[in-house]
């Protein structure tokens, strides 16, 4: 199977390109992630993962890869955008209006082609249900650390998993690599993934 370029430093979603056994090498986009108001969730999130494939490829100056992929993970609560917070302050009110509450993680996927220079983008949705917390819990959590650099200011596959009351959709989405989709865009795109 021909590498991708995951755009990407997220170890989770290194993770699972080492569970599916793709080959891959990590080329992380840093790109502004400032968008349009007006926009749906879904639209911001696709459009920030084509921003990183595209910078990928203003990187690589003119070199086509055979294959790139990008994604990008937002969280929604009432209309609501929460992407990575600023500093604990930020990350302390993305907990407080999450808690005690139902919002919807989005994780969009970007697929480059090389061979018809194409980019197939596709999201998923999945509902996390957070249970209420006290104001020290949320404190606690700060300490750890693990709101650093993620969506929403938490990560479900550490210790924010103590507060997730129930999921509706797929795990793998508020992780950061929707799965299904991906696999389906892998083949639908040509990528050899699962042929015997």
């Amino acid at each position: 199977m021909e590498p991708i370029i995951l755009a990407s430093g997220s170890l989770r979603r290194q993770e699972y390109f080492r569970l599916l056994g793709l080959p891959f090498n990590i080329m992380p986009s840093l790109i502004d992630e400032t968008y349009e108001e007006g926009l749906s969730s879904r639209e911001i999130a696709e459009e920030l993962a084509v921003r990183k494939v595209n910078k990928i490829l203003e990187l690589l100056r003119g070199r086509t890869p055979p294959w790139i992929c990008g994604a990008d993970t937002i969280i929604s609560v009432d209309g609501e955008v929460f992407g990575k917070p600023r500093d604990r302050e930020d990350a302390y009110r993305m907990l407080g209006k999450l808690q005690g509450r139902d919002h919807e993680v989005i994780t969009a996927v970007a697929l480059f082609n090389g061979r018809d220079k194409s980019v197939d983008c596709r999201s998923a949705v999945s509902v996390v249900s957070f249970a209420r917390l006290q104001e020290n819990e949320i404190e606690w959590y700060l300490n750890t650390g693990e709101w650093q650099g993620v969506a929403g200011s938490y990560r479900i596959q550490g210790l924010a998993d103590c507060f997730v009351s129930g999921i509706k959709g797929s795990f793998s989405t508020i992780v950061g690599l929707p799965l299904h989709e991906f696999y389906v865009m892998l083949r639908e795109n040509g990528y050899p993934y699962g042929e015997t």
